[in-house]
């Protein structure tokens, strides 16, 4: 089997490509950013809309919903929606996707129920799922040049951690300021179909964090009459020659082992992300530091005499200050994540074997990852500084013993996701590119691979009270499906195919 022959030119990019790479890293950015979204704002949003308590049997069940069954929807939907992308071409169905998720994220800021804020995750989530399938075919057809290609894909996706990190800034930010924003309230007419929200809850953070999806529609709308769709797709639908896409030649024996290994993999690179790096923000309240600034924040309230409302002021106070340094951790492991983005980018075209690539991030992150988990609560946290960067909106940045020990879990998980960008369109013919990508992306990634989010939440629940309180309980559980993860995908890396062509073509 030949290797991948990288080219040595490397031609400029046109001002149309420029515009087309702007485009893609913006939706790259504000995929990972809808997805980043849940964990940050899913805690105080189930405190209102349910009323329960981190911990509890109704808290973990809905904490497990909203973070599966959009995904299921969205795997579903997302298969179809790769089926278009082969169908009705790349850039017509980047286009809508982006617009289904940025327009469901804003309106899930108006959510007055838990089902309301479920539907909209769905449509959000769908759109998502769709958008990635499309940009990366569409991206790897209009660069026919292999080296031009791998850089292009490696580097618009690295804007992907830095939608993680503008979320966590987005968040923080909100927190910070929204009593003195413009109040969140159901428009007179709708009430009575969708109910109102209590004037005590019209400047929750969560909810300005959630409508600031619809930031990629603004550019989008301006810039989509220039963009071109992908000739190879073009030029085989007007002359006839494209083939209708079929799930079922995904699994025809020259596709077979491809479809399946692809789609374990792309489900244990999710499985990590959700299964443990995503429960930062159940974990990070336990660490000793962080409960040090939350008493800290309720010693220094002025209570009120009644006892209800000093309850509620304390609580307050200690969410606050648990959801900032959550934020916070969450910048940092975005930052590694970015870093290992754009490591794979720079090795892609160095490293001619797929599997040789994709070994150097998982053979440390078997060992790292779920060592890290483990380890959470139970060293010291040394703070060694923390960086200031209040005067460009980015907050702060704590360096302590397991910020940056995230930092590494993000690098060695999070650059997987790009792997899976440049891989895909290189295994799969112009009329399944969409629908073969969209099997290893949706139904692996998006549908199998973030139901270990449920896993953990579920494995959490049912952990004896012996073990320690929740966030300690969440931190043993990821550490266990790190681990169960990697080493399912570290296994399944033997079987990958090795591409046998780079021209997207064929």
């Amino acid at each position: 089997m030949s290797q991948l022959a990288p080219s040595s030119d490397r031609p400029k990019l046109t001002s149309v490509q420029w515009l087309i790479c702007i485009i893609a890293a913006i939706g790259f950015a504000f995929d990972i950013y809808e997805l980043l979204m849940l964990p940050l704002i899913l805690r105080p949003a189930l405190q209102e809309l349910i009323g329960a308590a981190p911990g509890t049997e109704l808290f973990q069940t809905w904490l497990g919903r909203l973070f599966y069954v959009p995904a299921f929807v969205g795997g579903i939907f997302g298969l179809f929606g790769g089926y278009l992308t082969d169908r009705l071409g790349r850039r017509f169905v980047l286009t809508w996707s982006i617009l289904l998720y940025a327009f469901s994220a804003f309106f899930a800021g108006f959510s007055t129920n838990i089902w309301m804020l479920l539907v909209l995750r769905c449509t959000t989530f769908i759109g998502v799922c769709v958008e990635f399938v499309a940009a990366v075919a569409w991206l790897a057809e209009l660069f026919p040049n292999h080296n031009q290609r791998e850089r292009v894909l490696g580097y618009t996706q690295a804007f992907s951690s830095i939608g993680g990190l503008l979320v966590a800034v987005a968040n923080g930010l909100a927190i910070e300021k929204a009593a003195s924003w413009v109040a969140i309230a159901i428009p007179a007419g709708l009430t009575g179909i969708v109910g109102t929200i209590a004037p005590e809850h019209q400047h929750e953070a969560w909810r300005y964090t959630l409508m600031s999806g619809l930031i990629p529609a603004i550019p989008l709308i301006v810039i989509r009459p220039f963009l071109p769709e992908s000739p190879v797709w073009a030029q085989k639908k007007a002359s006839g020659s494209l083939r209708r896409p079929s799930i079922a030649e995904l699994f025809a024996p020259a596709l077979r082992k491809t479809t399946i290994v692809t789609t374990i993999m792309f489900a244990c690179s999710y499985g990590a992300a959700f299964g443990a790096i995503q429960q930062l923000p159940q974990i990070v309240p336990g660490l000793a530091d962080v409960k040090a600034k939350a008493q800290a924040a309720v010693e220094k309230l002025k209570l009120p005499p009644d006892e209800e409302a000093a309850k509620k002021m304390k609580i307050g106070a200690q969410r606050q200050v648990e959801q900032k340094v959550a934020s916070e951790y969450t910048k940092v492991q975005e930052i590694g994540g970015l870093l290992g983005r754009f490591l794979l980018a720079l090795l892609a075209v160095r490293i001619a074997s797929r599997r040789n690539l994709l070994r150097v991030f998982q053979g440390p992150g078997l060992i790292l990852v779920p060592l890290i988990f483990y380890m959470f609560l139970r060293v010291e946290n040394k703070t060694f500084f923390e960086l200031n960067l209040e005067s460009i909106y980015l907050g702060k940045l704590p360096f302590t013993t397991m910020s940056m020990a995230v930092a590494l879990a993000g690098l060695f998980t999070v650059a997987q996701f790009s792997f899976w960008g440049n891989y895909l369109p290189l295994v799969y013919p112009v009329h399944l590119r969409g629908t073969g990508e969209s099997f290893a992306a949706n139904i692996g990634g998006r549908m199998f691979g973030t139901s270990f989010a449920l896993v953990t939440a579920e494995i959490v629940s049912r952990l004896p009270d012996s073990v320690g309180p929740a966030p300690a309980k969440f931190a043993l559980t990821s550490a266990a499906v790190a681990f169960a993860v990697y080493l399912i995908g570290s296994i399944a890396c033997f079987f990958l195919p090795e591409p046998t062509h780079t021209d997207m073509a064929e």
